[in-house]
């Protein structure tokens, strides 16, 4: 099979395409066949060597995938030859998602979803089961609150805005000016410009915070809080940050994403539902390097290989 591979840790030119042998799906697992592989910011960490997950190069980045099911292993019954599925297997561990082959444990994918196409569904996984997770799980978000997500049109944050309005939350972004209208687009009722305001001045007050930024960002949200509100942060939360947050009866969720097959469903009800749709820049395999140097840019929705 041709795959995406790095024999030592730097920039995007690390990155080349190589013939590699095809994996074999071991019991409770199933090959798929790769049409679109979603590339996320941990790649292009664990590519410089800031976030050595997957040990020493080398090896195939990737997580997110979208393909068709070419072969089953021992003991598969949920899944059969010829599903077109998706998900997020083995993470943080090696998934080897930029091939034209991927093993994946069954319960680790899902259908995909019927309305979108493989370069779209590969953009769904890592980062929509984060959002998804940090609102629903995390958040426990409910009809009715007041929700504020930073840098809604990230990849997690464009997605994260889609699932909260779905979740009948009133839902308040922050943006770059360039991105203020995508971000409306999106059905943000409010959307900051956080080059011009402070958020902690001019948001209100809120129910729920997704932060995806790091920085002071956590702090300052504790000032947009009710007391008994949620603080969900995929980074860390320092712990003066926490403590100030106990104070007012504030609950800090520090979450990393994990497989979560309950959580692709949910992600492809709301796609076919027509509530989520992931934007999506897509590029060709053997252009991974150019598709990471344009992930750095922080371009607006998800960045996708197609296979």
């Amino acid at each position: 099979m041709r795959a995406v591979i790095q024999n030592s840790v730097g920039g995007p030119d690390v990155l080349f395409v190589a013939e590699q042998p095809d994996p074999s799906p071991k019991p409770g697992e199933v090959l798929v066949r790769v049409k679109a592989a979603g590339i996320n910011p941990v790649d292009g960490a664990v590519r410089g060597g800031f976030y050595p997950l997957l040990g020493e190069p080398p090896f195939i980045l990737g997580w997110d995938i979208s393909g068709t099911v070419e072969a089953l292993g021992a003991g598969v019954t949920a899944s059969k030859v010829g599903d077109d599925v998706f998900g997020m297997p083995r993470f943080p561990k090696r998934a080897g998602a930029y091939a034209e082959l991927a093993a994946a444990p069954a319960d680790e994918i899902a259908i995909k979803p019927a309305g979108i196409d493989h370069a779209h569904a590969a953009a769904l996984p890592l980062a929509g089961l984060t959002a998804w997770q940090g609102l629903v799980r995390h958040g426990r978000i409910q009809p009715g609150q007041r929700v504020l997500i930073h840098a809604g049109a990230g990849g997690v944050g464009h997605l994260a805005v889609q699932i909260a309005k779905a979740s009948g939350a009133y839902v308040v972004s922050t943006a770059s000016p360039d991105k203020l209208d995508f971000v409306r687009s999106l059905g943000a009722d409010e959307v900051i410009d956080y080059t011009k305001s402070d958020f902690a001045q001019k948001a209100g007050e809120f129910d729920l915070v997704l932060e995806t930024v790091g920085g002071d960002h956590a702090e300052e949200s504790l000032k947009v809080l009710r007391n008994g509100g949620v603080l969900v942060s995929l980074l860390n939360v320092h712990d003066t940050t926490k403590a100030k947050a106990r104070e007012r009866n504030i609950r800090v969720e520090r979450m990393s994403v994990v497989p979560d097959r309950e959580g692709l469903v949910e992600l492809a009800r709301l796609v076919d539902a027509k509530k989520l749709s992931p934007h999506v820049k897509a590029f060709p395999l053997d252009q991974a390097g150019a598709a990471h140097a344009f992930l750095a840019t922080r371009p607006i929705g998800k960045v996708v290989l197609t296979v």
